[in-house]
């Protein structure tokens, strides 16, 4: 008898990954940190956070918790925002 094997699954497709080495892929942007993003700024530049604000990419937030962020990723409900202490998911806009 003979075994039957699973076919090998594709981790994604192919020619959509880009790399540092791939002389015609778009060029990866160097993410910025905390520092760099509120050096220079003033309390007032930064958004109060609520849920029910909806942000945009790279808006300043200060959270009452978490501090002042930057707004790094949106989503349809979600932002993902740098604080001082690493990037939190926090809920936008309803």
């Amino acid at each position: 008898m003979s075994m039957k094997r699973a076919k090998a699954r594709s981790t994604g497709a192919r020619g959509t990954e880009t790399t540092a080495g791939d002389f015609f892929g778009r060029p990866i942007a160097a993410a910025k940190t905390w520092v760099e993003e509120t050096t220079g700024k003033g309390d007032g530049d930064f958004t109060p956070y609520t849920m029910s604000t909806r942000f945009s990419l790279g808006t300043l937030v200060s959270h009452s918790k978490f501090g002042k962020g930057v707004v790094t990723e949106v989503e349809s409900q979600k932002v993902n925002v740098l604080f001082e202490d690493g990037p939190r998911k926090l809920g936008h806009g309803s």
